[in-house]
């Protein structure tokens, strides 16, 4: 019987079901040959010959496909149907052909489905072709150039800046995208504008808010109201006015739902709803195919089958009517750059079948899911039918004008099931419903009153909107006497930090990357730590931009966005059959060469001199005072340059060792806050920023003390909140917690490189938040250090508890009554709770185990407990943000200066 290879076992089972048992199927387990990690791999003076190796892994599953030839001499490849999927197949026939497994007249086809259903399989077995070369040698040009860019470009960068790591072609271009970014951010220079409304209400006392578009008659821009002055005065004459409305506008509207996931838009849309990382992504969709359930997820296209388009239909007539299906099919056309990997669009392979019917248990698939299931269906439904309506009001003189506007859904259609997400949400696209209004009504103030929107403002606690320049944040308030009419002052706001979902259409909107290679992309330059994940944000690290710099001054055109766009285009025109990879190979290496032959014979020295020139703007602003920026500010003498480190790039005192003076790229002394804090027992205690973040130090260096006691800010601490308090209770750490009842030995409590932890002899054990450090106490560090033992197969098992009380009433979580070394205790999350004397366990009940816990929480600082949220569900409009302070880079946690 003729063996089948696919490249992962869920997808061999899933066909075994499907073939029978006339078919021997068997997993590669996804490629099984690459390139030996060392010079020469690829040989650019001899045609680009290239060294392939098996595998040390993929030896035994190149072994057992070999076995299974042997007894039936007739090879299907069944791999993905993308150019990754041909070169597995191109390396597994190239492997069992060099280890004899396959002769010349063995019958070797090549297999391809779109998803993986019987009617899909059966039908790719009864038409197979041959390995397809053009795709090969596609996949070949891009294996070769990315070997022959981090090969020769790495080591240039190891020798010239120290602490950097391996440089790619694709990924080198993806992180100056982000670091472009922040250097955007910081060069931004934020702009004051107000902005008035007013809370008016119909002549039947229904109320609506509505903005002041006209001010002395002229049409307000966006920055007329400039300050405080001109927007009270704004808030005056509009108060001061009687209002009428002179027009209503309602016109009809409609919206039309998205096309089809792709690659890109399925990891954008599961980011912006889920907060789904790309990698986290692409695994919960390669299960969902490789389980049948929905088509293959690697993909520029967003066309369906005809018969999806007859089933989708269907479906929506069954589930929802007739009314929600169009009267003519939608068809959606590719706009992508590249179409040689424009398969079908990525959708579900059965539409009748919704996440609850298939019963997914894995919580990624299952939403995941979910999202293809109603984007499929919506994107052949009708279209929603709204009402705009504009209101205009306005006073008897003209001088004041007001807009008020709204939208009534007259038919959902297509958002009965899915609406798509957006980065940003623009107060222009308002779904706010208006009372009735007839035109020449009177319009007068609103009862009301604004106070609460004015109470929020004040404490910069208001809404965020969208603006032309950014995002921009309501700071303060101005309310008239009435309490009708509010001025808002705002700023503008730079451009928000890239989020995987928007780097990843940022991508494809210059042609940089293909599907398959998104996820990898953005995961590599975070595993290369050039990057950091913030919340959901990209922020580069200070080696990242070194790098990034580097790059631009000295192999500028090999980071450029329109060199690797054409580049990726060429070896399109390669897939497609109508270029020679070899050709762009040789183009490309000439040029290539020759640049890192000549960068190879600068000095470190004359790098950091022209990495200091262009990052000048952002190291050295200009300051207040007007004195020289590049001045070390704290001994006033030596001047600053940057330098480098294993962790990244820094800025330094020239005068160093006698100055130790250091702070981050990005970062002036007033936001590092470099500054004394205190004295204590005759030292000075100061506050300093390293290279490895901000830190707390007692006294200065000496001969006899060249490395007095200093501590880092754990994450969470900010510089701008750090006191003499707090200072002297980090350079107070370890903390003793007492002795351990074992043996007597002290417990200590500290915060070391790999964050909080409590410490009995050489056994440590981390504690999850940095201000257990402070408050831990004995039962609790007892408990601690037990787990760490029990999770090393040594000390015992967990205990089990006295009594078992059930679930916390307001926030969850299991609430147990356990036996502890100072007598039995309440246990719930990370709250120990001692019984009063006298209290037998038995006797404990639920309301006065939750007494003890609130009453224990609140000695030792960590507050009520709050009720869980549950799981928010996907919104068709992002609900308002509070305005919350600007988060700072959470320090390194290495070692402080």
């Amino acid at each position: 019987m003729p063996v089948v290879v696919v490249e992962s076992p869920a997808k061999a089972k899933t066909i075994n079901k499907y073939l029978g048992p006339n078919y021997t199927v068997l997993a590669s387990y996804g490629h099984v040959r690459d390139l030996p990690p060392k010079d020469g791999s690829v040989d650019p003076d001899n045609s680009f010959d290239m060294k392939w190796e098996v595998g040390a892994d993929s030896k035994k599953h190149v072994k057992a496909i070999a076995d299974a030839l042997a007894k039936d001499n007739s090879l299907i490849l069944a791999t993905d149907p993308d150019r990754e999927g041909e070169a597995i197949s191109w390396h597994l026939e190239e492997a069992l052909r060099k280890r004899k497994a396959i002769n010349k007249d063995t019958p070797v086809s090549r297999v391809v489905f779109n998803a993986i259903t019987k009617a899909a399989v059966t039908e790719a077995m009864a038409n197979p072709r041959q390995v397809d070369a053009p795709l090969v040698e596609a996949y070949l040009a891009r294996r070769a150039l990315d070997y022959l860019v981090g090969f020769n470009l790495s080591p240039v960068l190891w020798r010239k800046l120290p602490g950097a790591k391996s440089a790619g072609r694709v990924q080198s271009v993806c992180l100056r995208l982000i670091v472009e970014r922040e250097m955007e951010i910081e060069a931004f220079n934020a702009r004051e504008y107000w902005s008035v409304k007013a809370l008016l209400s119909t002549p039947r006392g229904q109320e609506y808010e509505a903005r002041l578009t006209t001010l002395a008659g002229k049409k307000l821009e966006k920055f007329d109201l400039a300050n405080a002055t001109q927007a009270e005065m704004a808030v005056q004459a509009v108060s001061s006015r009687a209002l009428k409305v002179t027009s209503v506008e309602a016109k009809p509207a409609s919206r039309n739902p998205s096309a089809p996931f792709m690659t890109s838009t399925l990891q954008q849309e599961a980011s912006r709803k889920f907060g789904m990382g790309a990698r986290q992504t692409m695994s919960a969709a390669q299960r969902l195919y490789e389980a049948g359930h929905i088509t293959y997820m690697r993909t520029d296209g967003i066309d369906m089958a005809p018969e999806a388009v007859t089933a989708a239909r269907d479906a929506i007539a069954e589930r929802y009517g007739k009314e929600y299906v169009p009267s003519s099919p939608r068809i959606y056309k590719n706009k992508a750059k590249n179409a040689q990997e424009a398969h079908e669009c990525i959708r579900p392979t059965e539409m009748t079948r919704d996440a609850a019917a298939l019963k997914i248990t894995d919580r990624d698939q299952a939403r995941l899911y979910d999202l293809i299931w109603k984007r499929t269906l919506a994107c052949q439904m009708e279209g929603a039918r709204l009402e705009r309506t504009t209101v205009e009001i306005g006073s008897e003189d003209g001088q004041i004008g007001l807009r008020a506007t709204g939208q009534v859904v007259l038919f959902d259609g297509f958002l009965r099931v899915y609406e798509e997400g957006r980065d940003d949400v623009s107060d222009d696209e308002n779904d706010a419903r208006l009372p009735q209004i007839a035109e020449g009504d009177k319009a007068a103030f609103g009862k009301s009153g604004l106070r609460d929107q004015f109470a929020k403002a004040d404490k910069s606690e208001s809404v965020v909107e969208d603006s032309a320049q950014g995002m921009a944040r309501h700071d303060a308030a101005i309310l008239s006497e009435n309490a009708a009419v509010l001025g808002l002052q705002s700023h503008t706001q730079p451009p928000p930090r890239y989020t995987e979902a928007t780097l990843v259409k940022r991508m494809e909107e210059l042609g940089i990357g293909r599907p398959s290679t998104y996820a990898s992309i953005v995961t590599t330059i975070q595993d290369r730590e050039y990057v950091r994940k913030d919340g959901n944000r990209l922020i580069p690290e200070d080696k990242g931009r070194i790098v990034t710099i580097f790059l631009l001054n000295f192999f500028k055109q090999y980071v450029g966005y329109e060199f690797t766009a054409n580049l990726e285009e060429e070896l399109d025109h390669v897939s497609a059959g109508e270029a020679d990879w070899k050709d762009i190979l040789t183009r490309f290496w000439r040029d290539f060469s020759a640049a890192i032959a000549e960068t190879s014979e600068l000095r470190i020295a004359e790098v950091l001199d022209v990495l200091d020139d262009a990052l000048a703007p952002t190291l050295y602003p200009p300051r207040e005072d007007g004195g020289d920026p590049r001045i070390c500010p704290l001994c006033g003498e030596g001047k600053l340059h940057l330098k480098t480190s294993k962790s990244g790039g820094f800025v330094g005192c020239g005068r160093y060792p006698e100055c130790r003076y250091t702070r981050p790229i990005g970062a002036d002394a007033a936001e590092a806050g470099d500054r004394v804090l205190g004295e204590d027992q005759g030292d000075e205690i100061s506050l300093r920023s390293g290279r490895f973040g901000p830190y707390v130090q007692r006294g200065e260096a000496t001969e006899e003390n060249k490395k007095p006691p200093r501590a880092s800010l754990p994450k969470g601490w900010t510089p701008d909140a750090m006191d003499l308090e707090k200072a002297l209770t980090l350079l107070s750490l370890p903390r003793e917690v007492g002795a351990h009842p074992d043996d007597g030995e002290m417990i200590e409590a500290g915060i070391g490189r790999y964050g909080p932890f409590v410490r009995h002899g050489k056994l440590y054990a981390n504690l999850k938040e940095v201000d257990e450090v402070f408050t831990i106490g004995m039962n609790r560090a007892v408990e601690v250090l037990a787990q760490k033992l029990a999770s090393r197969g040594a000390g015992r098992a967990a205990a089990a508890p006295l009594k078992e009380l059930g679930e916390h009433p307001e926030s969850g979580g299991a609430i147990n009554v356990m036996e502890g070394r100072y007598g039995p205790y309440v246990k719930w999350e990370k709250v120990n709770a001692t019984l009063p004397k006298g209290t037998e366990p038995a006797d404990v009940t639920i309301d006065m185990a939750v007494e003890l816990i609130a009453e224990k929480a609140a000695k030792s600082g960590k507050g009520t407990a709050k009720k869980k949220a549950p799981a928010k569900k996907a919104a068709a409009k992002k609900p308002a943000a509070k305005k919350a302070a600007p988060k700072k880079a959470a320090p390194k946690k290495t070692k402080a200066g």
